[in-house]
């Protein structure tokens, strides 16, 4: 047995939580998936049962222990990350008042709209109104219905016995440390897309009066906030013996999913910049200041280190666009099989996409499967394969997924390097397509910037909830944060791809331009 302490984590992402174990300096130990239903229902709904989460955290634990990599009792921190902007409802007791409402439901769209109106408008918001969030938030609620501010409006105007029954709304997130610690309460970096908070002091961020009367719920209904990556005491008694471990471990305030990614990828340092390839993507980079781009649909947040901001984006679909060609385009038993695990999947990828040229030959994808959020805000846009010829074969198709996802992805990079005011000097890859050496290499060309390919980029979330709770505890500088992550490989820009990628980029966003008035005709 290594005699070293440990840190345990907790990562609940959509599908189900993955529980792992890191040493104090980052490195990963062993970790378990366990899967929990997704409930889906007509009009936009998507909640899932917090018994599940908890009895698939109990299940993932206990395969941790048979395999027995480490001793239990020397696990001295744990910290969860999880899904974002999901509400959960506990009554006085504590107890859960139905299902959790997760980020996937859209059913308070017109509830936050109606919340959002005013006179003048101004792309959708009270120009009044929209000047205080961003001042104050440095954002403002999106009109989807799927921030937790339009869950709580959803459940006021639809439940109300659910919601004159609920003592506290909390984050999924914030309702695992409530399991775990018993205490209720919220941090900064998880309470943002509330967007009743008060933003403009990074180190004494508050709710806001006005911002909650904006929208007419009870503040009393909101938990009480603690600072960024903080402790919130020990494990409970029952947590202990549920888990097995001592209540001596400290618990961190924990932080949501984006957080703990952009922590994981190693890109810690202000303007330092990680993207992110999974179901969907993003662009990210901290900064030291607060600023908004409402018109690409991005912003600064509070971080999970303390003191900082965030710049956040995201992309509807980009290794959903892969998954959607393998499962709808190929079959099973065909070359490319839905049946391998991810990283199998895009090792076959880049072995049949490698077999066409870059630019395949014209053919050019986009990626709007299911509309776009930046850098544009357009839920009409849909994808498309443009340019397609009889000399066209499966590698083209592969390969121009990979492309065109890049190639939405600089779209987004042009925005982004704007408002931190410099270009990136390199870029750390992580996610599910970072296990893709072609999509890496790919990204650099289209990007035209070097490219790092993260050692077990699927893992960002848990390193980066490893890495935060050893700075939490004492054990790690938070600015050397950055050191402890590894770098598989690194890709430089290929010069003779450039000018190429240079055209079809403006061929790219020329195709969202013409087509933008048709998608609304067929989609709206």
């Amino acid at each position: 047995m290594n005699p070293a302490n440990y840190i345990l984590t907790i990562d609940l992402g959509t599908s189900g939580p993955k529980v792992a174990i890191f040493t104090t300096h980052g490195r990963l130990i062993d970790y378990a998936f366990e899967e929990v239903p997704l409930l889906l229902s007509e009009g936009g709904g998507a909640e899932q049962r917090p018994s599940d989460w908890i009895s698939a955290i109990g299940r993932a634990w206990e395969t941790l222990l048979r395999r027995a990599h480490f001793e239990p009792s020397k696990v001295v921190a744990l910290n969860c990350t999880s899904q974002w902007s999901g509400t959960v409802c506990l009554d006085a007791s504590g107890q859960c008042l139905g299902n959790a409402i997760i980020w996937m439901d859209s059913r308070g769209a017109e509830e936050v709209k109606k919340a959002a109106s005013g006179f003048p408008m101004v792309e959708g918001y009270g120009a009044g109104k929209l000047i205080d969030w961003i001042r104050l938030t440095g954002g403002a609620p999106t009109r989807s219905g799927k921030d937790p501010i339009a869950h709580i409006l959803w459940l006021k105007a639809h439940e109300p016995e659910r919601y004159r029954n609920t003592a506290v709304f909390l984050e999924p997130k914030d309702y695992l440390n409530y399991y775990l610690t018993g205490r209720i309460c919220s941090s900064w970096d998880c309470i943002t897309l509330h967007w009743v908070t008060d933003n403009r002091d990074i180190r004494n961020i508050k709710y806001s009066d006005k911002l909650i009367r904006t929208f007419g719920i009870d503040r009393n209904k909101l938990p009480d906030l603690v600072p960024v990556n903080s402790l919130l005491g020990n494990l409970s008694a029952k947590a202990a013996r549920d888990l097995g471990l001592p209540e001596s471990v400290q618990v961190v305030s924990g932080t949501p999913d984006l957080h703990s990614a952009a922590v994981g990828s190693g890109a810690v340092r202000d303007f330092e910049g990680h993207y992110y390839i999974g179901t969907s993507s993003w662009l990210i980079t901290h900064l030291p200041f607060k600023k908004t781009d409402l018109f690409h649909n991005m912003g600064t947040i509070p971080s999970g280190i303390p003191g900082r901001y965030l710049c956040v984006n995201e992309q509807e679909t980009a290794g959903a666009c892969l998954n959607f060609i393998r499962n709808q385009l190929f079959f099973p038993g065909d070359r490319i099989d839905p049946s391998p695990p991810p990283a199998g999947f895009y090792k076959l990828a880049d072995e049949v996409a490698a077999e066409a040229p870059a630019g395949c030959e014209g053919l050019t994808f986009a990626p709007w499967l299911y509309g776009e959020r930046s850098p544009v805000e357009d839920h009409h846009s849909r994808g498309m394969f443009f340019n397609v010829s009889l000399q066209h074969k499966r590698a083209h198709f592969v390969r121009a997924v990979m492309e065109g996802v890049a190639l939405n992805g600089r779209w987004l990079l042009k925005y982004v390097e704007a408002m931190a005011g410099r270009p990136f000097g390199h870029i750390n890859f992580i996610g599910g397509g970072a296990n893709s050496k072609l999509w890496s290499q790919i990204i650099a060309d289209v990007f035209n910037r070097p490219v790092h390919q993260m050692k077990d980029p699927l893992m960002a979330n848990s390193r980066g909830a490893a890495l935060l709770a050893a700075a939490a505890i004492g054990l790690m500088d938070v600015n050397k944060i950055g050191e402890a992550v590894e770098i598989e490989q690194r890709y430089e820009p290929q010069e003779r791809n450039r000018r190429l990628f240079d055209e079809r980029f403006e061929i790219f966003t020329e195709l969202y331009k013409r087509n933008k008035p048709l998608f609304h005709r067929l989609n709206s």
